[in-house]
């Protein structure tokens, strides 16, 4: 407990030196080497199970950062037989090198990508080997020198040429890294290069872009990359960037410890709370982002690699609590791009982000630009954005059956054909109102978010101009599979994989589910499971759990307004 007491302590005072962090971190650190040592193969060098992936020696880092501690609570502090057990971790990855540096890009699953330098691997050798080298014999040291070497060299060449993307920014920090370890400058100095682009190309909201607005995910590798060259670097030029990158995600994560999915232009939501990693340290905002994170998983212990690394690069500062530790509050980012608001137990969340539809399918259309929480309860209407699903689409004008995922189609056209419009292609954001406005073809459309008190919020959905394609609103909810829902009309079950549609006179005035209340109006419907197109499944079959459920509020094609409320009852 020793590290949630410490924890809740820095709450009480409002203000924290991290070297509390520090402290409470040790113990993960040395209680996670067991685990380590029982799972390397004595022989192989290799941790993990099988197949075996060059992923699996990262413990090696962790292994590096206790054996150099030098802390009376630390038992492994030079110990030999965790320097033994690194050599072998690195010996293990030098026989599975190619002639130039490369790995097989292996997934568990078997799958192999092809060759890479593999940046997540490289940086936790080369950080591993910076704080052991010096006890390495001379036969092994000219091994992994060898092989470091060859590997760093074939880096520059390659992926510091590259486009700015978070696989070369990762790997620059192996680079740095190295360059400082075997006395190479121009080493030290390709990374910074690379790494300063990364900085000048960071968003003033804070983020890095695939294409047009946040990826929740990627900015996470972005911030962790940059933390350790900082930490290695002490390279004021990145502070701003790292400062920034923490104030966005403080501002878009839900007060559960979820990252905000609407702003998200590659993945949709996922309950899982984040463990702020190395690059959240280094500033006021990061560590209170860092403290509400922790304290939220109410988990006695780091994960053994971010106590490793906090260790061995983390400083000591002051702390400002996130936007979400308030009871209201307003955060807007950019010119309007999108903005969260805190009210009492709810938060919200308007995404102002649109743009053309990707061919990819990895880059999502941006369609679904509202989402609202409630502390009780959790996420309720919301969940991202996909592909040819235009029933997770805020609007569309238009025939949504003209565009739909077809099961074992593996090269799909995710474009719909004239008469469908299901991406906006302007919208108009008003912090000030909670509202925007939305343009789809000749239609404007309008959604505006009222928090009505502590146990009621109201969402208004308005046609405001004539159309020439019948428009219609779609409000997506959360599912909680296997959980209850029942209807005002007396009809109820559990949600499954069963699907049904329930019409507004067979629903009876409201539906609900897993704590929440909405209201049905006239002529509307409630459908389970609406299914996204799976990018992650070669033919974008998904699963109902990755399903919504839908209210459709038809609008016609002159201006009318649909207001619905959502309750906690």
């Amino acid at each position: 407990m020793k590290f949630l007491i410490a924890l809740l302590l820095m709450c009480s005072i409002g203000m924290a030196d991290i070297s509390q962090f520090k402290e409470a971190m040790l113990p993960s650190l040395v209680d996670g080497v067991p685990g380590i040592l029982k799972s390397q193969d004595a022989k192989t060098g290799r941790f993990g199970d099988e197949p075996w992936i060059v992923n699996d020696q990262h413990p090696m880092y962790s292994l590096a950062v206790a054996w150099a501690t030098n802390d009376k609570a630390n038992p492994y502090y030079h110990s030999p037989e965790l320097l033994t057990a690194i050599i072998k971790a690195g010996d293990a990855l030098i026989a599975a090198q190619d002639k130039v540096g490369m790995f097989t890009f292996r997934k568990k699953d078997g799958s192999t990508w092809g060759q890479i330098y593999m940046p997540w691997t490289y940086s936790r050798w080369a950080r591993a080997y910076s704080l052991t080298r010096s006890a390495f014999s001379e036969e092994a040291r000219a091994r992994w020198d060898k092989a470091l070497t060859l590997a760093m060299e074939g880096i520059i060449k390659t992926d510091l040429k590259k486009p700015l993307e978070n696989i070369p920014a990762y790997n620059a920090t192996g680079v740095y890294c190295m360059g400082k370890l075997l006395n190479k400058p121009a080493w030290c100095a390709a990374a910074t290069k690379y790494l300063h682009r990364i900085v000048d190309a960071q968003d003033a909201g804070g983020f890095w872009t695939e294409h047009h607005g946040p990826v929740m995910n990627y900015n996470f590798v972005y911030v962790d990359a940059l933390g350790n060259y900082y930490g290695m670097s002490h390279d004021k030029y990145v502070l701003p960037a790292l400062q920034r990158a923490a104030k966005y995600h403080a501002a878009f994560t839900y007060p559960d410890g979820t990252p905000v999915e609407t702003v998200d232009e590659r993945n949709s939501y996922e309950h899982s709370i984040v463990s702020p990693g190395l690059g959240f340290i280094f500033s006021a905002e990061g560590r209170g982002y860092m403290q509400q994170q922790y304290l939220l998983k109410k988990s006695e212990k780091f994960g053994t690699e971010q106590a490793a690394s906090i260790i061995n690069y983390g400083e000591d500062g002051p702390i400002t609590p996130p936007p979400t530790a308030q009871d209201h509050g307003r955060y807007v980012m950019g010119k309007n791009d999108a903005m969260t608001a805190r009210e009492g137990p709810w938060f919200a969340c308007l995404s102002g982000y649109f743009c053309e539809q990707g061919k990819t399918r990895w880059i999502q259309d941006r369609q679904n630009f509202v989402s609202l929480f409630n502390d009780k309860t959790g996420l309720i209407v919301g969940g991202g954005n996909t592909k040819l699903q235009p029933l997770w689409s805020s609007f569309t004008a238009g025939d949504v059956n003209l565009l739909k995922h077809k099961k074992g189609d593996e090269d799909p056209n995710f474009f719909p054909p004239a008469g469908l419009i299901h991406v906006p292609s302007k919208i108009v954001l008003d912090p000030r109102k909670l509202s925007m406005d939305l343009t789809y073809g000749k239609a404007l459309c309008g959604i505006q978010v009222l928090f009505s008190d502590s146990n009621s919020a109201k969402l208004i959905y308005q046609l405001k101009s004539k159309s020439d394609l019948p428009v219609e609103a779609h409000v997506t909810f959360l599912p909680h599979m296997g959980g209850k829902w029942q209807t005002a009309s007396g009809k109820t079950g559990k949600l499954g994989e069963e699907s049904f549609k329930l019409t507004s006179s067979e629903i009876g005035g409201w539906f609900s589910h897993h704590g929440w209340r909405v209201s049905v109006q006239d002529g509307a419907s409630i459908v389970w499971p609406v299914l996204p197109h799976n990018q992650y499944v070669k033919d974008g079959s998904a699963k109902p759990a990755e399903g919504r459920i839908v209210l459709v509020m038809p609008l016609g094609n002159k201006p009318l307004q649909r207001e619905i409320v959502v309750e906690i009852p």
